[in-house]
């Protein structure tokens, strides 16, 4: 097995932390019972799988918006403090199915919208209130690695090979990359794997920060993630939000507006040519050639 950010105003920095208006409970959504997301509660914290290893835990529209439904409840349920995202199998997650989202983006509709849901990758609001901890191994590419630069502190096994290779395909990162990655890394540690599309080892994140631990197996790394959720969920559940919501202050008022545009961009490149050629050569197993039209 293997198996937030908030751009908030100064005004509600200072409001009052009352519990959330919307309470539930969430439930636990079992590995057997062929759900593409699993939620496994346990005392105060939650572990949220994605369930598609036949797929490289690729997330197809209908797993997307699983996600979003559990971030929503874990951060609309008062008993919970602290969540652990990871992948069952061999991998993380390889990211986005793109053909299952093809005709969504190209008709420039949202991944996901509508009541009871929050943004996995925290390009609108509402987001998470909570902590997320991101557990990784195996392949974490492209969204799956947006969908980990969203959590607020991040462990990786050893054998994790990161990814941010859309540039290569005709395509660019659309979920956050672009904005959280420089921010996380630096202009230069971004766009150095950004641009080429080269991929990078646990070692390498480890050493521009995106990564604050490094495990010695998959298995270590998930024991370490919930034991780091098992230690934030004995903190005060109002000063961890407080926290969290003053941490936001310093980073998300400027990024707001460039996380909010990445949508219309990313549906922009999806009609393209150079899209379809590297779709394309995808599936033909040769080198796209790109004309830039």
């Amino acid at each position: 097995m293997l198996s937030a950010a908030s751009a908030v105003s100064a005004e509600e920095a200072v409001a009052p932390l009352p519990e959330a208006s919307v309470q539930t409970r969430m439930e636990d959504i079992p590995l057997g019972l062929g759900a593409k997301i699993t939620v496994e509660r346990r005392d105060m914290i939650v572990l949220i799988g994605i369930n598609r290893p036949y797929i490289h835990n690729r997330l197809d529209p209908e797993a997307f918006r699983s996600l979003a439904q559990a971030y929503y409840d874990y951060d609309h349920d008062p008993s919970l403090r602290a969540a652990v995202l990871f992948g069952h199998g061999e991998h993380f997650s390889r990211g986005i199915d793109v053909d299952a989202f093809q005709a969504l983006v190209a008709a420039d509709k949202p991944r996901v919208d509508g009541d009871g849901v929050i943004d996995p990758l925290a390009k609108r609001r509402p987001n998470l209130s909570k902590p997320l901890i991101a557990a990784v191994h195996g392949d974490c590419w492209n969204m799956a690695h947006e969908l980990f630069l969203v959590a607020d502190t991040r462990i990786a096994a050893a054998n994790t090979d990161f990814g941010q290779d859309e540039t290569s395909h005709g395509r660019f990162p659309g979920g956050g990359s672009t904005v959280r990655f420089v921010r996380e890394a630096g202009w230069g540690n971004a766009m150095r794997y950004i641009l080429t599309g080269d991929h990078w080892t646990a070692q390498e994140a480890l050493r521009m920060g995106t990564v604050q631990e490094v495990a010695a197996t998959p298995e270590l790394a998930f024991a370490h993630a919930i034991a780091l959720a098992n230690k934030i969920a004995s903190c005060g559940p109002l000063g961890i939000k407080a926290s969290l919501v003053s941490a936001h202050l310093a980073i998300d008022m400027a990024e707001a507006d460039a996380l909010y545009r990445l949508s219309a961009q990313y549906g922009a490149l999806y009609r393209t040519e150079d899209f379809n050629e590297g779709r394309r050569a995808e599936a033909e197993h040769r080198v796209p050639v790109f004309h830039g039209r």
